[in-house]
């Protein structure tokens, strides 16, 4: 973990906390910088959004490693982000408990879109055995072209259910309440990076990480972080 924060002039603490509480709560860039200020840091708000863009990512790998699989039984949907005052598309997904599957950022709505989505989430967590969509038609042929490339995606259902994907409809929110303060989305990856580490909180958030050989059990969340990084 030392390497991972070599030659930063603050400690990995406040930089670990303003990661984490700026992907997690409604703060701003400047509201960080007046949070800090008053524990006698002086810090520049775009200090904050570099340091985002550089260690969510590097996060996300490390929490990674203790990430539980997700259900076999997808509810699939995408919802729209706003960047650069352009509409783009999140293509998320949760199993039937509402663990997270996988989510992917995209610049259109459409069957390369959704394809790609599917393609990701079955690299990441095996091929699913339900797959719920919305009545959208370039969702279900890319779900079925993605399966066909899978040696045994002919084993999957693909049904259409407005009532079963409520549940993914639902767990949107989280993520949107997040995302709908922040007027500062102007890039694409940058905004990619951000939500992604919107969504790690997330599903930390959700317990889909097993961390019982760390020995985190009930403690503090600055010591559950210091544990995950370090491992």
């Amino acid at each position: 973990m030392d390497e991972l924060f070599k030659g930063r002039h603050f400690d990995r603490e406040i930089i670990v906390l303003c990661v984490r509480w700026y992907l997690r709560y409604k703060l701003s860039f400047r509201d960080l910088v007046e949070m800090m200020a008053e524990r006698g840091l002086s810090l520049a708000h775009t200090t904050i959004m570099r340091w985002i863009q550089h260690y969510a990512p590097e996060f996300e790998k490390r929490w990674n490693r203790f990430a539980r699989p997700a259900g076999r039984s997808w509810r699939v949907d995408e919802t729209y982000v706003k960047i650069k005052g352009r509409w783009t598309y999140l293509y998320r997904a949760v199993d039937k408990e509402g663990r997270t599957v996988d989510f992917l950022l995209r610049a259109k709505r459409d069957v390369a879109a959704a394809k790609a989505f599917f393609r990701l989430a079955f690299r990441r967590q095996g091929r699913s055995l339900k797959i719920t969509l919305d009545g959208y038609q370039a969702s279900h042929r890319a779900a079925k072209e993605a399966l066909d490339e899978h040696p045994e995606g002919n084993q999957c259902k693909i049904r259409s259910s407005k009532y079963l994907n409520n549940l993914i409809e639902q767990d949107h929110r989280s993520v949107k309440f997040r995302l709908g303060p922040m007027l500062g989305l102007k890039h694409f990856r940058q905004a990619a990076t951000t939500i992604a580490g919107i969504e790690l909180m997330h599903r930390i958030r959700k317990g889909q990480f097993k961390l019982g050989r760390l020995g985190a059990k009930g403690n503090t969340a600055p010591k559950i972080w210091n544990a995950v990084l370090a491992a």
